[in-house]
């Protein structure tokens, strides 16, 4: 073992949360005063009495911001036309402002009325865009506190694959890679195929056709993930789901501020250390404040290369933050400006030989990468009467430039160098009424362009000559709705639509000019539309317990891709998807919560990579495929403070009628089983909070996640098997209320696993390449708030 501690943090946050009691984000929909009241008591730990049963059927507007739990009341209450009154610690009486209404005399109707009891607590998915309650949504969402996030020192997309046995990912490397939910994957390669999971901060798309950028989740209230397909409210892209950060917006009334710093140990290799911060600046009070979040990191690297002569090539470094302006010029109405950027170098690549001494690979050059992203956003948010209006725009920038060792055996160094560069542009305006009196419903439009170009060079390392590349474009205009119907008491019918119409076009790059007449007709713009149906019905028979099915579909556009000197074009894919399940309880706050879901998905003129005869990544449809599913998730809180958690995701996919073309090319008998898809996912987790004498608080987590075997890819190289490994990880913090100290640990077995079989598709035996795990990491962290 070699674990060296750091002298010095370099750059990186783990943004610790302000206190519960110093702000809280508030989601409140438009509803009756006895809705709100339930759903605030439930986001701020508050109990509010309301003693006066015609008070509890007003009608109030929605709530949304960060605020403390004082000035939600208070605001609550004026929209009421009530007084709030103290009534003890965290506990609140509302009063009207007018005299109640004389008594009547009793009558059949009234005599015995009775005041009525405030809702179930639950929380709000911002993600179906109603504010739909979980209770009652018809379909399986996880949901990732963000302060747990924050406590563990790890919060890029690894600390969600650990707490999610739904979501994968093919783990190339930070800024790299592609996720993956419910089994539905297509490539390992980032290239011109769309995602096939839509990511979002807030309401902004992140992405189109390019790698997960990774962002840091610091300073986040939490992480939504939906499953899919989410075609009739997302669009094109979201076949497998959506994953949606919901940030900290800035506060309007009150400075506030966290800092935190880490130093971490990496067994076989070196040091790491994080240091980040948030700060929230009021400029107007209650009109116009400024969030700002900063951090940066840096992780040792691992893997030694004996035939270089050089040990832990490959550390990495994150840089980056965010920059929020909110202004709120009139009551219920505010306007967001936002800019993210994000830096991701990587020294070398992270994968080693399979049959290698451990954590080692033998390679001629350095295959390092380097990604940049860039977003900014305008959101405009306001409440017309009951309903509420949402315009969110974004713009995007997004560089991801990679190298690869493309060298033979007795010849000289060759190198491969890809760039992908994006430049993406989108905006959604929609209007929506949460449900109240039995109804619900939202509509709008939106529209985005994409432009991708895909450039490519092989040769010396000093003297690389362009290879084919390619560029892809796509402008897209769509109208969207969606409805719920509460048919019958505790039956609720969901039905909804969405009508794409997509311009495609796209060109080679340096491509022979004959071979680019040729194929001219190929490359010419086209033009696409798809109707995306959706159905779903939900029953709360009894008190917690949610049932549901659901039909829905999503589809992802055609484009270019590259083969050999050649550029060719690939169909548009869709899936339809039925899906049933159950919930019942409601996490962290029910003595158990359950979730069950069982679905069936059949994927048509599947769009996934291959290697062609140079050894380069293409993209092709492989044919017709289904995907049978179950997941579930338990969690338990048999005493105070403890909780256990359990998840299990089972998939068994099958390419039913493969292309013949692709058949015949790689002389297969058949293609089996569709690429990165884990036939097993189980994860376990237990954690404890609890508040020592003396006021401090501990909390310790420790989780396992088992990830079962699947196929890299399409074809002779990209058939190697992955996967099969447990990943475990813990941590511990002990703090009073505005600090705190810190104690993770993962990999505690220090397991090596194969996360992603391949390194460099170009070296002869490519098919005995492993993406290990992160040795055993040991990070001390302190965070302080005020």
């Amino acid at each position: 073992m070699r674990a060296r501690i750091v002298a010095a943090l370099a750059g990186s946050a783990v943004m610790a949360s302000p206190a519960a009691g110093q702000s809280t984000e508030i989601v409140l929909p438009p509803g009756s005063l006895a809705q709100a009241v339930s759903i605030l008591s439930a986001q701020t730990r508050t109990s509010i009495a309301v003693p006066d049963p015609e008070l509890w059927h007003r009608r109030v507007p929605g709530l949304r911001g960060r605020m403390s739990a004082a000035e939600a009341v208070r605001r609550l209450a004026r929209s009421a036309r009530a007084t709030a009154r103290p009534a003890g610690p965290d506990a609140w009486r509302l009063i009207p402002l007018t005299a109640p209404r004389p008594r009547q005399p009793a009558t059949p109707s009234t005599s015995n009325a009775a005041v009525p009891e405030p809702p179930i607590d639950d929380i709000v998915v911002v993600a179906s865009k109603r504010d739909a309650g979980l209770l009652g949504y018809p379909a399986t969402v996880s949901m990732v506190d963000g302060r747990t996030l924050a406590e563990g020192g790890e919060t890029g997309t690894d600390a969600l694959l650990a707490r999610l046995a739904t979501l994968s990912s093919t783990h190339l490397g930070a800024g790299r890679n592609k996720l993956f939910i419910r089994g539905v994957a297509d490539s390992s390669f980032t290239g011109p195929t769309q995602a096939t999971v839509g990511q979002y901060l807030g309401d902004v798309r992140l992405t189109y056709n390019a790698p997960d950028p990774d962002l840091r989740l610091y300073d986040v209230a939490r992480v939504e993930v939906l499953e899919g397909p989410q075609g009739t409210l997302y669009g094109a892209g979201s076949l497998g789901g959506i994953v949606r950060v919901v940030r900290n917006d800035p506060a309007l009334d009150r400075t506030e501020g966290a800092l935190a710093a880490g130093a971490s140990a990496t067994w076989h290799g070196e040091p790491g250390a994080d240091l980040g911060g948030v700060l929230n600046l009021p400029i107007a009070t209650d009109r116009a404040a400024l969030r700002l979040v900063g951090y940066g990191l840096t992780e040792g690297g691992y893997i030694d290369d004996p035939l270089r002569d050089k040990r832990d090539i490959n550390r990495s470094r994150v840089a980056g933050g965010r920059a929020q302006l909110r202004l709120a010029p009139i009551d219920r109405w505010t306007v967001d400006l936002g800019i993210t950027g994000q830096g991701t170098w990587g020294d070398d690549s992270q994968y080693a030989d399979r049959d290698a001494p451990r954590l080692t690979r033998q390679s001629r050059i350095a295959q390092g990468y380097q990604g940049d992203y860039l977003l900014g956003e305008l959101i405009v948010r306001g409440q017309l009467g009951d309903l509420d209006l949402v315009s969110s725009s974004g713009v995007v920038r997004q560089r991801l430039t990679e190298r690869y060792d493309a060298s033979q055996p007795d010849e000289a160094p060759q190198l491969f160098r890809q760039r992908n560069s994006t430049d993406f542009w989108s905006t959604e305006n929609r209007l929506s009424r949460p449900m109240a009196n039995g109804w619900s419903w939202v509509a709008g439009f939106s529209l985005l362009h994409n432009r991708t170009l895909l450039s490519r060079a092989l040769g010396s390392p000093g003297a690389s000559v362009p290879a084919t590349g390619v560029a892809n474009r796509i402008t897209e205009g769509t109208i969207f709705g969606e409805m719920g119907v509460e048919v019958l008491r505790d039956l609720t019918v969901t039905a909804g639509g969405r009508v794409s119409h997509a311009r495609l076009s796209g060109a080679g790059e340096d491509v022979a000019p004959l071979i680019a007449l040729a194929r001219a007709s190929v490359t010419a713009g086209r033009t696409e539309t798809s109707v995306l149906p959706s159905l779903a019905v939900s029953a709360t028979p009894l008190r917690h317990l949610t049932l549901y099915a659901r039909y829905q579909q999503g589809f992802r556009p055609g484009g270019l891709a590259i083969e050999g000197p050649f550029v060719r074009r690939f169909l548009s894919d869709r899936v339809r998807t039925l899906e049933a399940g159950l919930r019942q309880g409601v996490p962290g706050r029910s003595p158990v919560d359950l979730s069950v879901s069982v679905s069936r998905t059949d994927w048509q003129d599947i769009q996934a990579d291959f290697l062609d005869a140079g050894g380069l990544p293409s993209t092709a449809n492989i044919g017709d495929g289904r995907i049978n599913s179950l997941a579930a998730a338990i969690g338990v809180a048999p005493v105070p403070g403890l909780r256990l958690e359990a998840g299990l995701a089972l998939n068994d996919s099958r390419v039913t009628d493969p292309s013949a073309a692709l058949v015949a090319a790689f002389a297969l008998g058949r293609i089996a089983q569709i690429p990165n898809i884990a036939g097993t996912v189980a994860r376990g987790a237990v954690s404890y909070q609890a508040t020592l004498p003396g006021g401090q608080r501990i909390s310790l987590d420790a989780s396992a996640r088992y990830t079962g075997k699947s196929r890299l890819g399409v074809g002779p190289v990209l058939g190697a098997e992955q996967g099969n490994y447990l990943d475990t990880r813990m941590s511990a913090r002990l703090g009073l209320r505005h600090w705190g100290v810190t104690l993770s640990v993962t990999n505690i077995a220090d397991a090596v696993g194969n996360r992603f079989a391949l390194g460099t598709p170009f070296v002869s035996g490519s098919a005995g390449q492993i993406t290990p795990l992160r040795p055993r990491t040991v990070r001390i962290g302190i965070d302080t708030s005020f």
